[in-house]
């Protein structure tokens, strides 16, 4: 296991991911009685970006322990579709309102940027053919 082996593609996945965990515990919406952070929204959509954050993860730690070339790349295509979803599913969440929420809190959009980052850095991993 080596950190020397991870590439601008699984670094920037795994800061996606990072920005999307910590989305999960900021507030995402607010409303008339309160902040609303995503386990108060719980819905496809939450767990479509958790699918999306732990692809993420799987495809640094295929990275960082290399046994063979095949689970690096499968882990990056896998993560690619799955990042695609976890955007879709951050797009959704900014722009729905659930429980008559008046305004978006940091959270929404950290999990979007976090979704974003997971997206660009598996496509940037399987575009890699440095091995």
């Amino acid at each position: 296991m080596s950190v020397r082996r991870l590439r601008l593609g699984e670094l920037l996945a795994l800061a996606g991911a990072v920005c999307v965990i910590v989305s999960l515990f900021e507030p995402s919406y607010e409303n008339a009685a309160g902040k609303l952070d995503a386990w108060d929204t719980f819905g496809p959509a939450v767990a479509l970006l958790i699918v999306a954050a732990i692809a993420a993860l799987v495809l640094v730690l295929s990275a960082l322990t290399e046994l063979s070339v095949a689970l690096p790349v499968a882990a990056a295509v896998w993560s690619v579709a799955l990042g695609l979803a976890g955007v879709i599913a951050a797009l959704v969440r900014v722009l729905e309102r659930p429980d008559h929420a008046t305004s978006l809190c940091a959270g929404a959009w950290l999990a979007l940027a976090g979704a974003v980052a997971i997206l660009a850095g598996a496509w940037q991993s399987l575009r890699d053919e440095r091995q």
